[in-house]
C-alpha cells in the first residue's frame, strides 16, 4: 500500500479531542487547528528535548520524519507525556523530487494531503509578506527614492521550484535591475518567523531586515520604509503553531519550514518552547544531515532562545550507508560507516548523549545490521532498530525505551563556536570541524563583505552555511563564494560553492504521478 492509501485508512479524531487545552484551539475545519499561545501563560519549561537527525541524505531517503513520528508514538504508547514538533512541507519538494514530508507507512501525520499542500496558509502568508516588502522597495524607488537606495539586496520568493526565476529583470518606468527569486523556505521572512519569540519580536525582526544599501554604502532597513507593521499583520496568524495528529491519534505540532541546506532547517522556536512547557518529553527533527540541520539547530536555534538538547538520535538506513554518490556502488557499507563515524563524533562535540537508530527495511541483511551494531558499540553509542514504517509505535518501542533511559542524567551542552569569534573563525570551525575540510578558500568578494560587517560591528551573529546536502567536505578545499547578513533573522549566511536558493524541477517531477478524481480524492502524494 502507498503512504496515502495507509493514511486514508486512518480514522482521524476531531482535533479538539486530541488536545488537553481544547479551549485554546482555533480550528481550521475538523482536523487542523492553530494553537493560541496563551495556552502556556504562566507555565515553565519542563520537558526533555530530543533531536532526531541523520547522516548525509541519499536518493533512498533516511526517514527522519518517519522515525520521529514512530518514536513519538512509542513514547505515547509507553504512557509518557510527550509532544512532537515538526517542520511543515514546502510545495517545492512536494511537486519536485523529494515528495511530501509527513512521514511514511504506519508512522505518518495526517491529514497528509492538507499538510503537504496549503495546510493553514502559513507559507502563503510568508510569501505575501516577503513580496509586499519587495513591492514597497520598488515603489519607494519609483516615488523618488528619498532613502537614496542604490543597491537592492532583498529578493522576491515563491513556494514552488522554478529555475526560470533564478535570474530576472525588475523594471519600472524609471529603473531596471537584475534580480532573482528565492524559494519561500529559503527566504529571510521564513527564518524570522521561525526564530521569533512572539508577535513583538516578529515585528522588530521584520523591521530590521536589510533591504539594500544607499549611495554611501550604508544599510537601508525595512523599518525605514515603515512596512514592518503591515508585514506583521500578514503574519499574525502564521506565527501561531499548527496542531494535527499521527495515525495513532497523538497530537503533533507543525510550524515553519526553512530548508537546512540554504536556511537553518528547524521548526519554529515558538512551537518548540510551547511543547517544552506542555510536556515532559519533546521530540523534534532537523533537516538534511547532521552536518547541516543538526549543526544549525544546535548553533543557531538553541542559541536563539536558550534551548538545550538532552539527547541526539542519528537516523540511518542500510541502503543509505551503502550508497556511494561518486560511483553508485551499492555493495560496500564501509564508506557509509566512515561518514556515520564522523557524524557521531560531530554530535558528541555538542552533547555526550548520542544514539544511532537504524530505520529497518524488509530486505536488510542481518549481516549488515550486525556490522552497523558493532561499529556503534566501538564508537560507544547505543544502537537500536526501528521499524516504525511497518509497525508504527510497536516498531519503535526499543528506541523509545533507550532514549528514556538515557535522559536520567544531565549532560553538558557545548556550542561549536563562540558568538564573539570572528566571522572567519566561525566559518572555519564549522567547515573544518564539522565538514572535515582540509582548507577554506575565500573569494575576494566574500572577504570584502566580511570586512564590511566587522568594520560596522555587524559580525556578532551565528552563521548559517548554505551548501549541498549530499556530501561532507572530507579532505577537500571548500570555497566561500558569498556572505550575506540576515539582520532580521539575526544570522550571517555563508554560501559555499554553487548552492542555489531557488531549486529547479527534475526531468520526472513528482507532480506527474499525482491524480485527483471527480470527487476530489487525491492520489500520488507521498
Amino acid at each position: 500500500m502507498t503512504d496515502i492509501e495507509i493514511a486514508h485508512l486512518c480514522k482521524l479524531k476531531p482535533v479538539k479531542d486530541i488536545f488537553n487545552d481544547a479551549d485554546f484551539l482555533e480550528c481550521f475545519g475538523k482536523y487542523k487547528a492553530k494553537i493560541d499561545l496563551n495556552v502556556i501563560k504562566g507555565k515553565k519549561r519542563k520537558g526533555k528535548l530530543i533531536l532526531v537527525t541523520s547522516i548525509n541524505p541519499t536518493p533512498y531517503g533516511e526517514g527522519k520524519t518517519t522515525m520521529s513520528i514512530g518514536i513519538y508514538d512509542a513514547f505515547k504508547k509507553l504512557k509518557k507525556n510527550a509532544l512532537l514538533c515538526l517542520r511543515e512541507p514546502s510545495l517545492g519538494p512536494v511537486f519536485g523530487i523529494k515528495g511530501g514530508a509527513t512521514g511514511g507507512g504506519k508512522a505518518q501525520v495526517v491529514p497528509m494531503e492538507d499538510i503537504n499542500l496549503h495546510f493553514t496558509g502559513d507559507i502563503h502568508a510568508i510569501t505575501s509578506a516577503n513580496n509586499l516588502l519587495c513591492a514597497a522597495i520598488d515603489n519607494h524607488i519609483f516615488q523618488g527614492n528619498k532613502l537614496n537606495i542604490d543597491k537592492v539586496t532583498f529578493n522576491r520568493c515563491m513556494d514552488v521550484n522554478d529555475r526560470a526565476l533564478r535570474n530576472v529583470t525588475v523594471k519600472t518606468s524609471r529603473t531596471s535591475r537584475g534580480d532573482s527569486f528565492n524559494i519561500t523556505a529559503a527566504s529571510e521572512v521564513m527564518a524570522i518567523l521561525c526564530l521569533s519569540k512572539n508577535l513583538e519580536d516578529l515585528k522588530r525582526r521584520l523591521g530590521n531586515i536589510i533591504v539594500g544599501f544607499n549611495i554611501d554604502n550604508k544599510p537601508v532597513y525595512a523599518k525605514d520604509l515603515k512596512i514592518e507593521n503591515a508585514m506583521t499583520i500578514l503574519l499574525k496568524d502564521a506565527i501561531k503553531p499548527n496542531l494535527v495528529q499521527t495515525l495513532e491519534n497523538n497530537p503533533v505540532i507543525i510550524h515553519g519550514g526553512p530548508f537546512a541546506n540554504i536556511a537553518h532547517g528547524c521548526n519554529s522556536i515558538i512551537a518548540t518552547d510551547l511543547a517544552l512547557r506542555l510536556s515532559d518529553y519533546v521530540i523534534t527533527e532537523a533537516g538534511f544531515g547532521a552536518d547541516l540541520g543538526a549543526e544549525k539547530f544546535l548553533d543557531v536555534k538553541c542559541r536563539s532562545y536558550d534551548f538545550k538538547p538532552d539527547a541526539i538520535m542519528i537516523n540511518v538506513t542500510i541502503r543509505s550507508l551503502k550508497y556511494d554518490i561518486d560511483n553508485k556502488d551499492k555493495s560496500d557499507i564501509n564508506r557509509g560507516l566512515k561518514h556515520l563515524k564522523i557524524h557521531i563524533e560531530n554530535m558528541k562535540k555538542y552533547l555526550d548523549n548520542v544514539h544511532v537508530c537504524l530505520n529497518k527495511f524488509d530486505d536488510d541483511l542481518e549481516e549488515d545490521i550486525s556490522i552497523v551494531r558493532r561499529a556503534c558499540e566501538e564508537m560507544d553509542v547505543t544502537f537500536t532498530l526501528c521499524d516504525a514504517y511497518s509497525k508504527g509505535s510497536d516498531g519503535a518501542l526499543e528506541t523509545a525505551k533507550c532514549l528514556i533511559d538515557s535522559l536520567d542524567k544531565n549532560y553538558k551542552f557545548n556550542y561549536l563556536y563562540d558568538i564573539d569569534d570572528s566571522i572567519e573563525e566561525k566559518i572555519e570551525k564549522v567547515i573544518k570541524k564539522m565538514y572535515r575540510a582540509k582548507e577554506v578558500y575565500y573569494t575576494d568578494d566574500s572577504i570584502d563583505k566580511i570586512k564590511y560587517l566587522e568594520k560596522n560591528k555587524l559580525d556578532k551573529y551565528p552563521i548559517v552555511i548554505a551548501k549541498t546536502p549530499y556530501v561532507l567536505g572530507v579532505d577537500k578545499i571548500m570555497t566561500v563564494k558569498d556572505i550575506k547578513l540576515n539582520s532580521g533573522a539575526e544570522f550571517i549566511t555563508v554560501y559555499l560553492d554553487d548552492i542555489m536558493t531557488m531549486p529547479g524541477l527534475s526531468k520526472n517531477p513528482a507532480y506527474i504521478n499525482m491524480h485527483i478524481d471527480k470527487n476530489g480524492n487525491i492520489e500520488g502524494i507521498f
